[in-house]
């Protein structure tokens, strides 16, 4: 009797699912700073950086699927993964693919017109909310008074974290698109939730590497538009900027996002989410030799202590 080798995504432990995505809001963090210096030595705009992404993570994501079934082949195995209605599957994979490119692009033209704090904060600021009120009406999901506070404290940390750093200017057009990043974002962890809640939400790498084909396809065109090519003095450092964009906080943390989030609690998962903006105050005290004040240290306290009970929470009823 041959081997069976399961999809990363069915039957995903709760615990490592959290660290799934504790792995993913940290590397998302580095996302946007990435962006920031991306935008500061070359004339690369917003579409194009988000088109880039896209492809690069496609790239890795194909021969991640390869090297995985050359293994599975050698092994004398099969990849089982959950049976699912071809309506079901193109709904997830054609709503992924667009709510990622709608949710990377509006986030990058939000920190290009705003910056890369006022971007961040509106975007994760107004995700937990949207996410908590779409899984309860959606999916009756309820946060109870725990979540409530958790989540009540994660947002006080973040706003608490902005206002310890330099900030930005807030401009009304950025604040915009960061609002529609956070609703591609919202749109996103529901359907994964929502389609994950039977064990339905696939193979992992699979669901990114069509979600990235997809906004790849959708974001060439007004790519080209914007300028696909960057002109730059600084073009190799450009070049590193955007293989590290595609490799860490593209290919690898969404595939770990949407195996942990197809296991974990919706407006669970955009609290944890809110790590993103802790890992972006460690680069820019530890790499951009920016000042660590009282301020920041509270707001990253609060969102870590928020993160953590959510997480035991989670834990708990994952056992339950």
């Amino acid at each position: 009797m041959s081997n069976v080798s399961y999809a990363p995504s069915v039957g995903v432990p709760v615990g490592r699912s959290l660290l799934y995505l504790i792995f993913a809001g940290v590397a998302w963090g580095t996302a946007g700073a990435a962006a920031s210096l991306v935008f500061r030595v070359s004339d690369l705009g917003p579409l194009a950086l988000s088109f880039w992404r896209c492809a690069g993570g496609l790239v890795l994501l194909l021969g991640a699927l390869a090297l995985r079934a050359r293994r599975t082949a050698v092994a004398g195995g099969v990849v089982a993964a959950p049976v699912e209605p071809r309506r079901r599957r193109l709904l997830r994979i054609l709503a992924t693919g667009i709510g990622l490119a709608l949710f990377q692009s509006a986030y990058f033209a939000a920190v290009q017109a705003t910056g890369l704090a006022v971007g961040t904060v509106v975007t994760l600021g107004a995700g937990p909310v949207l996410i908590a009120v779409g899984a309860r009406l959606t999916m009756g999901e309820r946060l109870g008074r725990g979540g409530v506070v958790a989540v009540t404290g994660a947002l006080a940390g973040l706003f608490v974290l902005v206002l310890g750093g330099e900030g930005g200017t807030v401009r009304p057009a950025g604040v915009a698109l960061a609002l529609l990043s956070a609703a591609g974002y919202a749109a996103i962890t529901l359907l994964t939730r929502w389609l994950g809640r039977d064990e339905g939400g696939g193979d992992s790498l699979a669901t990114t590497a069509w979600a990235f084909a997809i906004g790849a396809v959708g974001l060439l065109p007004v790519a080209l538009g914007e300028g696909l090519l960057p002109h730059t003095a600084e073009l190799g450092r450009v070049v590193w900027l955007l293989t590290y964009v595609a490799a860490v906080p593209t290919a690898l943390a969404y595939a770990l996002y949407f195996a942990g989030a197809a296991v974990v609690r919706a407006a669970t998962v955009s609290v944890i989410m809110l790590l993103e903006p802790v890992s972006a105050a460690v680069i820019a005290v530890t790499a951009l030799d920016e000042r660590l004040t009282a301020p920041t240290v509270v707001g990253t306290a609060l969102l870590l202590a928020a993160v953590a009970g959510l997480a035991v929470a989670e834990t708990r009823v994952g056992r339950g």
